[in-house]
């Protein structure tokens, strides 16, 4: 915990003129209010900042509005975007009535997730490490009105730009174009980002997030991914808000747009986040042990509370009905809700990198990076917590390729759900395991279905899609 006044001095040292808390709504967005710097004192720790909640996504309703930002001081920086000094902390959204964490604050789920952990005396701490991939592309168009509607994506990595004559952005046709899914750590000049990701990296490590790798991906068009350090649960949460914040608008400082849509290009892959996790208890390692892949008791049978549950976990850690243009049988997806230790096509991988026990992990495959993290981490955690409770069994490993499987086989391993409606049916029907310590409220899994149906699956089923009229206007 740093000192609060160590921050104020920090804060007089730097010269900040201006404190922005960030914070997150029921969706997943970052948010701030501002302040000039003199109005950030000790007592601001304590007393917090209001602000009206009544406008954000799935927030109060309007005769509970008034809400109070309690800044978080574990955790400072210096906003490498601002042009007058601003200081940064996390806030959490706290009732001022009750002077408790608000019921659909996602940050206070995860810290309810953490004090759980501790009171099961399962473990001490959980550390998460994700695996955020993103696209960037040069120009993005969108539109949807009553008689028209479309998009249209581009870059000049895209291989439908071999073709492309004359100028484009002050740069001719130079023919290195990425070939569809061959976009896999290529050197330049096919790779056209290095240096976009070099300044991410460079900008994330100013900030406190300890990048280990990046690369290209797999699809055409500006796939990335860049990896930083795990953490604990809360601490990865925020990094991964504040690592989103970093890589937006560091693209558009190189005059490009990055997205974290999970599916934006037709026919090539996705934007997944894999998740890494493993518990620890007293600096010791609970994953690591001599059954299966070098998985311990405890780490299979968080393997199979999380299987158990996954087609609930992904109405929070798959949560956009774009997602489930990702998660599709048949094209690499992890749908297949089993384990193995070489099986990408499986739910859950077992990383054989290092034969380290402190190195001993589980990588949950389905989410991707449109999800709140503080609500996803907290629903993989407590479904593994309830696997190892309840001596949950995984069942056999998924070694063999998946697509040489016979159908009659094939028929009996489970599947994640196929559209985010059935996600939210599967979340409906199984949530007790969510309500354990209070982490997550009925109210919060209730606002969460109801605001996922009214605003994402109803409004896209009201839509005709453009390649409806392909097929169907003849008809």
């Amino acid at each position: 915990m740093n000192s609060i006044k160590g921050i104020l001095h920090y804060a007089t040292e730097q010269g900040a003129k201006f404190v922005s808390l960030r914070f997150t709504d029921l969706p997943g967005s970052w948010h701030h209010l501002t302040f000039p710097i003199d109005q950030l004192t000790e007592d601001s720790f304590e007393d917090g900042f209001g602000f009206d909640a009544s406008s954000l996504r799935g927030w109060a309703a309007i005769n509970e509005s008034d809400m109070l930002l309690i800044p978080d001081p574990s955790r400072y920086w210096i906003d490498p975007f601002a042009h007058e000094k601003t200081l940064c902390l996390f806030a959490n959204v706290v009732d001022p009535i009750t002077k408790e964490g608000y019921g659909l604050d996602p940050r206070s789920v995860a810290l309810r997730a953490e004090n759980y952990l501790r009171f099961t005396g399962i473990a001490d701490v959980a550390y998460f490490g994700p695996e955020a991939e993103f696209f960037v592309f040069d120009e993005v168009t969108y539109f949807n009105e009553q008689n028209e509607a479309g998009y249209s994506i581009n870059s000049e990595e895209g291989h439908w730009n071999s073709r492309r004559t004359g100028k484009e952005n002050g740069v001719l046709n130079t023919g290195y174009h990425i070939r569809g899914k061959e976009g896999y750590v290529p050197t330049p000049p096919l790779d056209t980002l290095v240096n976009l990701r070099n300044a991410i990296a460079l900008t994330l490590e100013s900030v406190g997030i300890q990048v280990e790798c990046h690369h290209h991906e797999v699809a055409t068009a500006g796939q990335c991914e860049i990896d930083f350090r795990y953490s604990n649960l809360l601490h990865t949460a925020d990094n991964l808000m504040l690592f989103k914040y970093i890589v937006k608008n560091t693209a558009a400082k190189f005059g490009k747009t990055a997205t974290f849509m999970p599916k934006p290009i037709f026919g090539d892959n996705g934007s997944g986040m894999h998740c890494h996790q493993s518990l620890w208890k007293d600096g010791q390692p609970l994953f690591a042990g001599d059954d299966y892949a070098g998985l311990s008791d405890t780490a299979k049978f968080y393997i199979g509370g999380l299987l158990k549950h996954a087609p609930a976990i992904v109405a929070f850690a798959a949560p956009t009905t774009n997602s489930y243009k990702r998660l599709v049988p048949g094209f690499e997806a992890p749908v297949n809700l089993a384990y193995s230790a070489r099986n990408r096509s499986a739910a859950i991988r077992i990383p054989m990198f290092s034969s380290s026990p402190k190195a001993k992990r589980i990588e949950f495959r389905p989410p991707d990076p449109s999800c709140n993290p503080y609500l996803a981490f907290s629903a993989m955690l407590l479904a593994g917590l309830d696997g190892i409770q309840n001596r949950i069994d995984p069942g056999d490993p998924l070694d063999k390729d998946i697509y040489d499987l016979p159908p009659e086989e094939l028929a009996n391993v489970p599947s994640l759900p196929g559209s985010l409606d059935e996600a939210l049916k599967a979340l409906e029907n199984d949530h007790e395991f969510l309500l354990k310590g209070g982490v997550f409220t009925t109210q919060i899994i209730e606002r969460w279905i109801s605001y996922k149906r009214e605003r994402e699956v109803n409004q896209m089923r009201l839509r005709p899609h453009p390649f409806e009229f392909a097929m169907y206007y003849d008809v």
